[in-house]
Formats: structure tokens, sequence, C-alpha cells
């Protein structure tokens, strides 16, 4: 079997080397960043292993831990916290999804120290509670008006951020006029006959798609840094000004949609999608309760795209800082689990995925808890000795 260096590296070849570069680093800066960055290894290692008993087909996200949940503003406006990272969405077994996850609250305990006892009985809560809200056969939503404990505080301070926030951040000022920041660490400059022909595209998306935002133009576009697993793919942030209403800006991202990392490990027939980017756009719509604002599909130059406004309500819990506080990331598990199952059955007994009354059922059996407990925890285990693998290798500079 190849060894780390060579399944990850085989894994990054097609993405932009000078970006692959930046995921590599980021990758080794602990082990959960190394575990957001190799989801791929997950689904290649789970298909080796058959060590996970039959589940229904659902919709899911595909790459499920702790930092793929956080807040938006939907296209109602309100705010809400949910699942928000489809890029790997698929049709597939619903225990990949839970296993998934699961191993990432291993990996996370272990990164900030918490002694594992305190992880395992969190991975026992997710997994009553998403077995629970299965059984009900309800989806829930989670917003200001309905969340609790840390959840509603955190929702109440994002909905409350403003957009000038958020374009101080993001923005400079030359000569009275506003430009995306190119201080700014995420931000990079681009080629100016790339960035010419991105600025026409968009502004001819605006005019002519009822997708975008009325009456508004492209004043600055910088190649956009972000995330850890999607770093190296194309990725743009642009700066709209409206032509309407004086000094109200947008700043709207645009992420290459590539093809999911599960897809070679799926049995289950997939539907016929326009696009990769289609493909993430349409799963999400299904599994959110609301999907976030001037969310939509585009093809540029032979590759396809998602867009969606950038806000500054998206975030999500920090771990780091409420480590200390076990009833608080009780009560943030809890709700995980509960928008992960209802995510599953709100887009129940679409194309394949199984209907309400398997996944109650689904929800009511046991003996699959412990089996997904057990290989989470094993993998967990695993994940440490990838790791240490792959920080030699990178010390050593193999990676450059």
């Amino acid at each position: 079997m190849p060894g780390i260096y060579d399944r990850i590296t085989a894994f990054n070849k097609n993405l932009l080397p000078d970006m692959v570069k930046l995921k590599y680093e980021a990758m080794a800066e602990n082990i959960y960043r190394f575990y957001r960055g190799t989801c791929h290894l997950f689904y290649e290692d789970l298909n080796k292993a058959d060590s996970l008993p039959p589940s229904p087909s659902t919709w899911i996200c595909g790459d499920l831990h702790l930092e793929n949940f956080g807040s938006y503003k939907a296209d109602n406006r309100l705010v809400y916290f949910d699942l928000n990272d489809f890029d790997e969405a698929v049709l597939g077994p619903c225990i990949w999804e839970v296993a998934r996850m699961i191993t990432s609250i291993f990996i996370a305990f272990e990164n900030l120290e918490i002694e594992e006892e305190k992880a395992v009985k969190m991975a026992q809560l997710y997994l009553k509670s998403y077995s629970a809200t299965l059984t009900k056969g309800k989806a829930i939503s989670i917003e200001p008006r309905t969340a609790k404990g840390i959840v509603c505080t955190f929702l109440i301070k994002a909905n409350n951020r403003k957009q000038k926030e958020l374009l101080k951040k993001r923005t400079t000022e030359k000569k009275h006029r506003l430009f995306l920041s190119l201080d700014h660490e995420k931000h990079f400059e681009l080629d100016k006959p790339l960035k010419k022909e991105l600025t026409r595209f968009i502004n001819d998306w605006i005019e002519t798609s009822s997708d975008g935002p009325y009456n508004f133009k492209v004043v600055d576009c910088v190649f956009r840094l972000a995330g850890t697993g999607s770093v190296g793919v194309k990725r743009y942030l642009f700066l709209l000004k409206s032509l309407n209403t004086k000094n109200k800006f947008l700043l709207l991202d645009m992420k290459q949609a590539t093809r999911s990392s599960l897809q070679p490990y799926l049995s289950v027939n997939q539907p016929h999608w326009e696009s990769e980017a289609d493909r993430v756009i349409q799963i999400q719509q299904r599994m959110q309760n609301f999907s976030p604002a001037l969310l939509g599909a585009i093809m540029f130059k032979g590759d396809s795209y998602v867009l969606q406004e950038m806000q500054p309500t998206e975030d999500s819990i920090n771990f780091g800082v409420i480590k200390d506080q076990y009833r608080d990331i009780y009560m943030v598990i809890d709700d995980m689990a509960l928008l992960t199952a209802s995510s599953q059955l709100r887009s129940a007994g679409r194309q394949g995925s199984a209907i309400a009354d398997k996944l109650i059922a689904y929800g009511l059996s046991t003996q699959w808890q412990d089996e997904v407990l057990n290989y989470s925890l094993k993998y967990a285990r695993q994940v440490k000795q990838d790791y240490k693998q792959y920080l030699t290798g990178y010390k050593k500079g193999k990676y450059k």
C-alpha cells in the first residue's frame, strides 16, 4: 500500500501548486487541520476496512466535522446554525457521515488536550441525540429564536455583526475609493488579464442572471484563500458596489467545485448533475433548512463554480475557547447531532435517498452505534500515526 506521502501528493497533484504548498503548511499545524485536509484518506481507509455495518442511503455532506457547522444569513435574512460545507456531498450510507463526525470529535479533543474519556462521552452523546432525532422523524432548524445555551449566544452575536465590520477587515480605501486589501493574509493579487476577464464575467452574470444582485457592479477582485481541505482549488472574492444606493457594497465568493473525494467508493447510483457545482448546490438546498444568500452555480473557462454572498455572520464554534466548559461543549455536540439527523430527514426520499420511515427504523436500532463508535476511536488512533508520519516528512522538506 502506498505511504502517506504518495497518497497525499497523488490526491493534490491537479490543484494549484502554489496554493497546495500553503495547504501542506496548514496541515502541519496540528492533527485536527491534518484531518480536515485529508478527507480522501478517511474514505480510502474506510473502503479498505469494510468495518461498518450497512445503513440507509441518505444525502450526506461527506466531510462532516466540528468546524463544518456554522452560522450564516439565509435568503430570508434570518441567521441559522447548520451544516455549511457541501463540497464533498453525495448520496451515500448515512453511517459514513456519522463516522466522519465522531472521528473528528476524537481528533479535536486530542488536539485540545482533553482526555479521551470525555471525548468518548461526547461521541456517545452525539450518537444518542442523532438516533433520537431520526426516531422522531421530524427535521428541526436552529436560529436565534430556537437556539439554546452557547449556540444561542453565538447566533445573537453573529446576527449583530454588520456588513461594515466585514468590509473594514477585507478592504482598503485609496483616493476615496474602496478596494479589496492585498494586506489581508487570505487575499492574493490576480494577474491583470485574469482579473479583467473575471470582472467582465461577473458583471455579465449580474446583468443576465435572476440569481444575481440587482444593480451592482464589480469594483475589485482577488484570489481568496480559505479552509483547509479546499485549499488549492480556484477561488475568488469580488467586491460589488450598488449602482442605486450610495456606499452600499457586497462581497461575493466564487469557489471552484471539483469531484467529490467519496465518488470512487460509492456503490449507490448518483443522479446526473449538470456540473459539480450543480451537485454541491442541489444537495445543499436539500439538506439545509434555508440556503445562504446569492447561492448559484456558474461555468467559467470550462470549470464549474459555486457562487454565494460572503457574510459577516459566517462563522464556526471555537472549541478552543470553550474547552474547559463541559456543559457548553455538551450542548453544542447535542445540537450538531440534531442537525445531522435533521439534514437527512429533510432530504429523505429524494432521488434514491431512504424515506423517513427507514430512517426512523434505523434510529430505533442500537447495535450499529457501538460499531461506529469503536471504528471511529480506532481510526482516530490511525490518524495520529498518519499525522506523525506526515509531520516527519514535512519537516524534512518532502512536501516542497
